[in-house]
């Protein structure tokens, strides 16, 4: 019994990052485990380390992350008036967990736009022109 190799082609970024899918190749490989990359795709054998996200993910969620908790906070603040400390407790976890859950499709994300767009560490294409 053989298992068929069917041509998908690339899916969508959003997508390859939802389902964890290998931006070339649409095979569910893109994770080995919640959020660390597989070291390649068994399917087409694109090599994921070759893909460098760092703490790209994790920053950029922080900024929309950040403003939901705040607008969240000041609003509690400003209906019951709660201590300070119960606002350490609420919202410290809270912003922990947003981050954790959301961390894996936008580390899927960085990695399908850095296949996408051909992007590497430390290059750059050089644009022709007279300049040298």
């Amino acid at each position: 019994m053989t298992v068929e190799h069917i041509e998908k082609g690339p899916p969508t970024i959003f997508r390859a990052a939802l389902f964890g899918l290998c931006p070339k190749c649409s095979a569910k490989s893109m994770f080995a485990s919640a959020t660390q990359f597989s070291p390649k795709c068994p399917s087409c054998a694109l090599d994921y380390s070759q893909f460098n996200v760092g703490d790209g993910p994790a920053a950029l969620l922080m900024i929309p992350i950040g403003a939901i908790i705040i607008t969240l906070a000041i609003l509690l603040d400003m209906a019951v008036r709660p201590p300070f400390w119960l606002h350490v407790i609420i919202w410290v976890p809270f912003t922990a967990a947003m981050v954790i859950a959301f961390l894996r499709a936008a580390k899927g994300i960085m990695l399908a736009l850095e296949y996408r767009n051909h992007a590497g560490e430390g290059q750059t294409i050089k644009a022709e022109s007279n300049i040298p």
